[in-house]
C-alpha cells in the first residue's frame, strides 16, 4: 500500500467514524483486514482516532463502543501497553516493582509511575494503582 492509498484509507475510516456509520466503518475495516495485518490495521485505526479526536471526541467513544472489532481493540491495547512499558523503563522505573501488567492486560502502576505517565494529562486515567 502506497502512502497515498494509506492516506485515502485513513480518510475514509475517519469520515465513517465522524458520520457514525457502523456499516461503512465495519466494511472498511474488514477490507483492510484482508489486505493488511491486524497490527497495521490497528495502527491505521489509531491514526484515524487521533484525527477524529480533534474534531469530535464523542465520535471516538462511539467508535470504541460500536465499530472496533475485538481483535483490533486488543491490538491497540497491546500497542499502548508496549509504549507505556518502554516509556516507564526509559524514565528509570523497574518492571515488577514500579509497574506491571496483570492477567487481563491491565497496566498496574504505583503512584510515582502513574504520575510520570499522566503528568501532562488533564484526564484521570482508569488504571489500577499497585
Amino acid at each position: 500500500m502506497t502512502c497515498v492509498e494509506l492516506e485515502r484509507q485513513i480518510a475514509k475510516i475517519t469520515m465513517a467514524m465522524m458520520a457514525r456509520n457502523s456499516q461503512i466503518g465495519k466494511d472498511l475495516i474488514s477490507h483492510l483486514k484482508t489486505q493488511l495485518s491486524t497490527e497495521v490495521v490497528a495502527g491505521i485505526m489509531i491514526i484515524s482516532i487521533e484525527r477524529v479526536l480533534w474534531f469530535d471526541p464523542n465520535s471516538v467513544l462511539w467508535t470504541v463502543n460500536n465499530l472496533l472489532p475485538a481483535d483490533i481493540q486488543q491490538e491497540i491495547q497491546n500497542t499502548f501497553l508496549v509504549h507505556f512499558y518502554k516509556q516507564l523503563i526509559s524514565k528509570g522505573f523497574i518492571p515488577g516493582e514500579d509497574f506491571s501488567i496483570d492477567a487481563s492486560s491491565q497496566l498496574l502502576l504505583n503512584s510515582q509511575a502513574k504520575s510520570a505517565i499522566f503528568s501532562h494529562s488533564k484526564v484521570e486515567p482508569h488504571i489500577k494503582t499497585c
